[in-house]
């Protein structure tokens, strides 16, 4: 019997429930437009919650925490468990709150329907047009398409012009790209995937074995805290409730063994990722039985299939796609910083932009070490990523009309894709396509027909959730003047500073002690011009003192060291930090 595939029609399909994906059916739907949101797993929030990276890098300044991004972090803010835990990252926090927080805001909007557990089978074109997709149990057409899946599915399913691994130093000119194949390159034509898994602590040794794996032995896995501590090893990834994200890159279980399966054939991409599974559980076998006996996997975090332990993510975290050509190519020279940001994308004289980033670029080939160009700062007591943007133009395919790229598939070049590629970034990428998608709708026309400029007051002025298009490290988006100066720059892109700093007085969005969950009282250090520390005793080694707040940042800037200052916060044990989120003499 020939199986029953249902007919749907929708002004805007989106193919994948990761992090840009959900993100662009958010801002879609939001604005008013009929939008199917269609998933493969269970979960919303790809490399945020499914992928089980759930400490993401990139955009913690305050000043970066806009849009959809923004509107996340405040969202787990509210939880008991809030967000400060590991020291990998600012924001930490339960995958499986992360997963109810994006359904729970798709559910609230009658025009967005969201369908699980399909995977695309072809894309239905028309000459250069996409029409829609074809799942297992749908056919599904719309006026746009866009393509949020992990590995850039829809480019190779309708055969659509992409890039897929390294460039050479010619081709774009980039400071960082090897000048032609070597040792490196041949064995990583992309960067190395992980599968994420969990670790819980239990009490005396009541730990529940970790059977030994079937695939790899403990050989492999020599030294993975050659640099840090067992106990910073753990407390890198530690979420809530004493459980801990295993995603470790030094000698533990990134796995990159003939990545090309990933876009071959079928059954090559399954051999992967069952190999890629399996060297994951090995290295949990080889924590417990070699130096963590008191912890066990955390079996109850994943809605697993397959018989996969519920431990493991959904899926690998794909730390890169297959990806678009696209009418602007985005690369290494665009990003890196002239002063303390990147230049603007310009084009006839007009601003570009349509997502800011932030996170030094950061590539993963296990066993080789691969310089790139510096594109980081310290501010606010923490080193930190130099600021950038993404073109519209990136995401715009060359010739093919009806599709457009929300995820790691943007046209960027692999050398920039290592700062592009993060969830942060990824999710306001998302929110700006899903924004071009409904303008499009509204003005019945392609997105390559609609002004830059409608787009970034879209954003800029969103009602649920503004988003920035210009970079600018001393202005929140809770500060009364915000969308004056991004529109500002807007139209005066050569005013724009190399320091990303605009003239307005910081102080004026400052918070109140009283609003800051703790308050401490003690004295001010400064190591340096740069780094700051903070002792509440003298008998008691001081703490290091941190903010993403800008006018904290000019607070302690202009204070001399051995002063007494009242610090409202938060503690993080895991980074022995004390966040400043205000401060009084």
């Amino acid at each position: 019997m020939a199986r029953h595939i249902e007919q749907l029609n929708t002004e805007v399909l989106v193919v994948g429930g990761g992090v840009g994906g959900t993100a662009a059916a958010l801002q879609a739907a939001r604005r008013g437009v009929k939008t199917l949101l269609v998933s493969e797993g269970a979960w919303l929030g790809g490399m945020l919650t499914s992928a089980g990276v759930a400490a993401p890098d990139g955009n913690e300044l305050a000043a970066w925490q806009t849009g959809i991004w923004g509107q996340f972090l405040r969202e787990l803010q509210q939880h008991p468990d809030g967000l400060d835990h590991g020291w990998v990252s600012l924001f930490t926090f339960d995958p499986r709150l992360g997963a109810k927080t994006l359904a729970a805001w798709v559910h609230q909007l009658p025009n967005l329907t969201w369908i699980a557990h399909q995977s695309p089978v072809a894309v239905l074109t028309q000459g250069r047009r996409v029409l829609g997709v074809r799942f297992p149990d749908y056919e599904i057409r719309a006026t746009l398409t866009l393509d949020g899946t992990e590995l850039g599915d829809l480019l190779a399913l309708g055969d659509l012009p992409h890039r897929w691994g390294w460039e050479w130093q010619g081709e774009f000119n980039e400071p960082s790209a090897p000048v032609g194949p070597n040792a490196m390159t041949e064995h990583y034509p992309v960067q190395s995937p992980t599968w994420v898994f969990l670790l819980r602590e239990t009490v005396g040794n009541a730990a529940t074995p970790i059977a030994a794996p079937t695939m790899v032995g403990n050989h492999r896995f020599q030294s993975p805290w050659e640099r840090h501590s067992q106990a910073a090893f753990l407390s890198y990834g530690q979420l809530p409730d004493r459980h801990y994200m295993v995603n470790w890159p030094i000698n533990g279980n990134d796995y990159g063994q003939d990545l090309n399966r990933l876009v071959g054939r079928q059954g090559e991409k399954q051999a992967f990722l069952q190999e890629a599974y399996e060297y994951s559980y090995a290295f949990a076998h080889f924590l417990q039985t070699q130096h963590f006996p008191h912890l066990e996997l955390a079996t109850d975090i994943f809605p697993q299939p397959g018989g996969l332990s519920p431990a493991f993510a959904l899926h690998p975290y794909y730390r890169e796609s297959r990806r678009l050509r696209g009418q602007v190519t985005l690369t290494e020279k665009a990003i890196l910083p002239q002063g303390q940001v990147a230049p603007l994308p310009l084009h006839n004289h007009q601003v570009t932009s349509i997502a800011i980033g932030n996170y030094a670029n950061d590539h993963h080939y296990p066993g080789y070490d691969f310089p790139l160009a510096p594109k980081s700062l310290q501010w606010g007591g923490r080193w930190t990523g130099t600021p950038f943007t993404i073109p519209f133009g990136a995401v715009l395919p060359q010739t093919v009309q009806g599709l457009l790229p929300c995820e790691k598939n943007i046209s960027v070049s692999h050398i920039a894709n290592g700062s592009t590629r993060l969830q942060p970034l990824v999710m306001n990428t998302g929110q700006a396509v899903g924004m071009i998608a409904a303008l499009s709708i509204e003005q019945n026309c392609d997105p390559q027909d609609l002004a830059v400029r409608e787009v970034q007051e879209a954003l800029i002025g969103d009602r649920w959730a503004p988003a920035a298009v210009i970079p600018l490290f001393n202005l929140t988006p809770d500060h009364p003047d915000w969308a004056d100066w991004q529109r500002h720059y807007l139209d005066h892109p050569d005013a724009y500073p190399e320091s990303g700093h605009c003239p307005v007085d910081a102080t004026r969005a400052c918070l109140p002690l009283a609003a800051t969950p703790l308050v401490y009282r003690g004295q001010l250090h400064k190591p340096n011009e740069h780094s700051y520390q903070f002792s509440c005793e003298p008998s008691v080694p001081p703490l290091d003192l941190i903010t993403v707040r800008p006018e904290v940042e000019q607070q302690l800037q202009q204070l001399r060291a051995g002063t007494q200052i009242t610090v409202g916060g938060r503690y993080n044990p895991s980074g022995n930090w004390l966040i400043a989120e205000a401060i009084a003499l």
